[in-house]
């Protein structure tokens, strides 16, 4: 159906838009949460499945709470910046949403997030206007609806009907009569069928055609593709790379070193971990109810993370060639990693030091390490600027984790957002900032210390790059072989399967790992007693 030229304009007056609402107020009683059809009863026949008992004219006045919290944390991440999965929980708790209407609602928050430029290059085709030009709240409901028109098990008209009520509810009555125009435009045809018509053959532009048909931006198309190659991989993954980027990630937990253990995560519902020695899976929903999470025994974290942590608080027992007393956590914020680095120092007889330079993330830092202070562990926190660490603490630390920051275009499966956000520009800016943060790392390095740069992107410019250049400008640093480091937090039995690549540096992938796609380069600072050539790699650790 094509839109009517002398549609409602989507601004209407206030006075009119109040009067909309209240006409359409109410839950519609004829569908579940998740836009199904409830059985009812009609007239003395007794009850008819599909039948609603409200009348039509009552039916689709507003949206159903699991839509509305949906489009309010889309909105959440649009107006205020947020992250997507620090945003969505905020707002469940709010709205005290629970059970399959949380389920549902996290499936269309994160699917439509992720989806967006799909869903965009659809919408477009659909309209006679450039996207910019419709009203963002609007155009996030149109979202809303495509998907689930085109990607969930929602009934076409059950998913029409109820995002029309969800815009009558929150923009009008004028904007829900185009939501209404276009949806049904959207419905006539499925999903493959919109792909083939908006997105270019792929015999004639594969990144732009990869773009649209798993939603990426074509710059991260192209970033992933070369990312592959130069980290050893063959660019025939690239597809199942996004596809897997395009996945919801399995939640895993992570056990406070000397605070809770496997068995008792198991009795609290989780299951064994698929890499890390202190992680744990968790099969579905929130885990934050169950005691160990509450009582900061143990959190979510990624099992990438984890590894990258352990190998460093765990794998580099035999790398490091200096007085192992003093440890460094250099970007620490928001302190998944420092709580796991500082459980370890308890077994070294270690102190930590984590600064973090935003300071209401120092306070998520102090939030994530509470329970272990309480344990005994010696961790200071400290708001500071990592760049300028090295020169103020010059040779101090024998352990030093540089978790820079970046991109983030490794963790896509949680941030679907960062895709939109980020911009190539970021890539030179960030570049800057994550030398500067190894140059200073090292610099704080005491003689036969040890450094760990990490980031959770695989863009070269933002690690090898990184790493060459900062070892070329400097003649007092050996890169590791960080493989055996990081089997060093397998559990036993998997480091086999690990695929850590030829080395020296170990790049996880989504689509191999399962993990967030981190990256790890270890870098020692040369004993003053040393030669001036590098020594042999770390392959006789285990």
């Amino acid at each position: 159906m094509t839109p009517r030229d002398d549609r409602p304009r989507e601004n209407r007056s206030h006075e009119n838009r109040s009067r909309d609402e209240r006409a359409g107020s109410g839950r519609r009683p004829g569908r579940d949460a998740q836009g199904r059809e409830r059985s009812g009863s009609r007239g003395s026949g007794g009850p008819r499945r599909g039948w609603s008992d409200s009348a039509p004219s009552q039916r689709s006045r507003t949206a159903t709470s699991s839509r509305l919290v949906a489009y309010e944390a889309m909105r959440a991440v649009a107006e205020d910046d947020a992250y997507a999965n620090l945003a969505l929980p905020k707002i469940l708790r709010k709205h005290r949403m629970h059970g399959r209407d949380a389920a549902f609602t996290t499936q269309l928050f994160y699917g439509t997030l992720r989806a967006q430029g799909r869903l965009d290059a659809i919408i477009a085709a659909c309209i006679d206007r450039p996207l910019d030009q419709v009203e963002p709240a609007v155009l996030d409901i149109l979202r809303l609806g495509a998907f689930q028109l085109l990607d969930m098990e929602v009934a076409p008209h059950a998913a029409t009907s109820e995002t029309v009520g969800l815009a009558r509810q929150v923009v009008g009555a004028g904007s829900a009569s185009f939501v209404n125009a276009i949806l049904r435009r959207i419905g006539e045809k499925p999903r493959d069928a919109w792909i083939e018509q908006v997105a270019p053959p792929r015999e004639d532009d594969e990144i732009a055609h990869l773009a649209v048909v798993h939603s990426h931006p074509a710059w991260i198309v192209r970033a992933l593709r070369d990312a592959l190659v130069a980290h050893g991989r063959d660019r025939s993954e690239l597809e199942a790379l996004l596809a897997a980027q395009n996945a919801a990630p399995q939640v895993s937990l992570v056990m406070r070193p000397g605070l809770t253990d496997l068995e008792e995560l198991i009795d609290n519902g989780a299951a064994a971990p698929v890499w890390s020695v202190f992680g744990a899976t968790w099969p579905s929903g929130d885990p934050g109810g169950i005691d160990p999470v509450k009582e900061g025994r143990a959190a979510v974290q990624d099992e990438g993370s984890q590894l990258m942590a352990l190998a460093l608080g765990l794998g580099a027992d035999s790398l490091v060639m200096a007085d192992d007393a003093r440890w460094l956590d250099l970007c620490a914020g928001p302190g998944g990693k420092t709580a796991l680095l500082g459980g370890l120092t308890v077994g070294h007889d270690a102190e930590l030091l984590a600064t973090e330079l935003q300071e209401h993330r120092t306070r998520l830092v102090d939030r994530a390490v509470a329970t272990l202070l309480d344990a005994g562990a010696e961790i200071e926190t400290r708001t500071a600027d990592g760049r300028t660490v090295g020169a103020e603490m010059p040779g101090e630390f024998s352990r030093i984790l540089a978790d820079v920051p970046c991109t983030g275009l490794g963790a896509l499966r949680r941030r679907p957002e960062s895709r939109w956000r980020r911009a190539p520009g970021d890539v030179g800016q960030l570049g800057v900032i994550q030398r500067e943060l190894l140059e200073s790392a090292l610099d704080a390095a005491a003689p036969g210390g040890v450094v760990a740069y990490v980031t959770c992107s695989p863009h070269v410019a933002e690690t090898l790059l990184v790493v060459t250049d900062v070892l070329r400008r400097r003649d007092d640093v050996e890169q590791l072989d960080a493989r055996d480091a990081v089997r060093a937090g397998i559990v036993p039995g998997r480091a086999a399967e690990a695929e850590l690549g030829e080395g020296p540096t170990v790049q996880l992938w989504p689509h191999v790992h399962g993990t967030d796609a981190m990256f790890l380069a270890l870098l020692r600072k040369r004993p003053a007693d040393a030669p001036d050539t590098a020594p042999s790699t770390t392959e006789e650790t285990a």
